[in-house]
């Protein structure tokens, strides 16, 4: 990878991960269906009208807009706001990982939408098994501070959107978007109508006028930057090297979460968090990267 395209995925990294900082703060102005709502919103317009239309079928850009757009992001959001904190948040949803190769197993039996009977699913290695089960056990010592601290239904939520964005994930292999900004402005216009409709059923009339500064940026942050711009250059990289290339920069994000949740927010990180993320961490990159034998080379007398 070019030292150029490397900073860009270490980049992308350090905004996804202070973007949970900026959802801990949105959240203390907006209840959490309507910052999604605002989200997608801001992410779709005007933006939809330059970009054209999808370049794949439309039914997985409503099936990547329900699962990652609707439900991930609502139980984010609403796990977040019900007290799971934001570092810890970051590092709970990289569990997604393992719900996603759980889904990629069973994918062709999930997504035979539309005459698409490609039977059976992706088969895992042995290695990728075996780096999944240490990355669940690292979330099982996260969740041994449940009720010590750390309430249950919080962290409940924050892992149904991790098993939200691991179906996503596998909606998204199968709509192989040639062009990521593109696609995630649809899915973002996709989500919003009906996030602002969950929004007024479940919270109510949305009170806007009262919005500040930090509230607008929060807003602006999270859908410009995190969801257009973070995609987009993302995206980009996966089009450009391989995506085991790419995918493991990702595992840079609980890091930055924590780090900046600990600096700007005064969050304490608990020596449980710490053991959990590494194993987390070190589970998945154990499963996607590839060890490289060096070649045994014979000499003839």
């Amino acid at each position: 990878m070019r030292p150029r395209d490397l900073a860009l995925a270490v980049a992308v990294a350090a905004v996804w991960g202070v973007n949970f900082v900026v959802i801990d703060i949105g959240l203390e102005h907006f209840p959490p269906l309507l910052f999604s709502a605002l989200r997608f919103t801001v992410a779709a317009f005007p933006a939809i009208l330059f970009v054209g239309r999808p370049q794949v079928p439309w039914r997985w850009v409503f099936a990547v807009a329900g699962a990652l757009g609707v439900v991930k992001f609502s139980l984010l959001f609403a796990g977040m706001a019900a007290g799971m904190p934001a570092g810890l948040s970051s590092l709970v949803l990289q569990s997604q990982a393992i719900f996603t190769m759980i889904f990629a197993v069973l994918g062709g039996r999930i997504f035979a939408l539309g005459g698409n009977r490609t039977p059976g699913g992706e088969r895992p290695s042995r290695r990728q098994v075996t780096g999944l089960a240490v990355a669940a056990l690292g979330i099982v010592v996260v969740a041994t501070r449940v009720g010590g601290g750390l309430p249950a239904g919080a962290f409940a939520l924050v892992l149904g959107a991790a098993v939200a964005w691991g179906l996503s994930n596998v909606a998204m292999k199968k709509a192989a978007p040639p062009d990521m900004l593109r696609f995630m402005v649809w899915v973002s216009a996709c989500a919003a109508p009906p996030l602002a409709v969950l929004s007024l059923l479940f919270e109510g009339p949305p009170h806007l006028g009262a919005a500040d500064r930090e509230a607008v940026g929060a807003v602006l942050f999270v859908a410009l930057v995190s969801t257009l711009g973070g995609f987009g250059v993302w995206g980009a990289l996966i089009r450009r090297y391989d995506a085991s290339t790419v995918a493991p920069f990702s595992m840079l994000v609980p890091v930055f979460g924590i780090a900046s949740a600990a600096v700007l927010l005064g969050e304490q990180v608990h020596p449980a968090d710490l053991i959990g993320g590494v194993l987390v961490v070190g589970g998945v990159l154990y499963g996607v990267l590839k060890v490289t034998r060096p070649a045994v080379v014979r000499v003839d007398a």
